[in-house]
């Protein structure tokens, strides 16, 4: 599939914008390609954005799950990343993260890669503390 023939759930995001980005040579592997381990954390921020917002403090990521890489980033890419809370227990939040790209040539932005990662809140001793469950 390319990219201007993208399937029905790629034509808009799923959740909040939480941060946009652009990619940097500094972070990129020799061929050009951005590397998939700064994409994770630029991700792992916007969770954590969206986890301490809900969390109404300090959290501290646990688990990074179900991660696919659909499609390459580029130096100079500007990356979105798109935040969305699927559950919230006792002291962990659990946070769907897509992040797309917008290209410089400015064609339309593309899902680039996805994933869910889990959040615990903690207290000043950095040990789990209880999510308010009615936020």
């Amino acid at each position: 599939m390319n990219e201007t023939e993208r399937a029905p759930s790629e034509k808009a995001p799923h959740g909040d914008l939480q941060i946009r980005t652009v990619a940097m040579p500094a972070d990129a592997n020799p061929n050009g390609d951005i590397f998939g381990g700064w994409v994770l954390s630029q991700m792992d921020i916007a969770g954590g954005v969206a986890a301490q917002q809900r969390a109404s403090g300090r959290v501290a990521t646990v688990a990074v799950d179900a991660m696919t890489f659909h499609r390459p980033v580029f130096i100079g890419d500007i990356l979105c990343c798109y935040t969305a809370i699927e559950r919230v227990g006792r002291t962990s939040i659990t946070i769907r993260i897509e992040a797309w790209a917008q290209r410089r040539d400015h064609s339309p932005r593309v899902l680039v890669t996805e994933g869910t990662y889990t959040f615990v809140a903690i207290d000043e001793n950095r040990r789990p503390r209880p999510v308010d469950p009615e936020i």
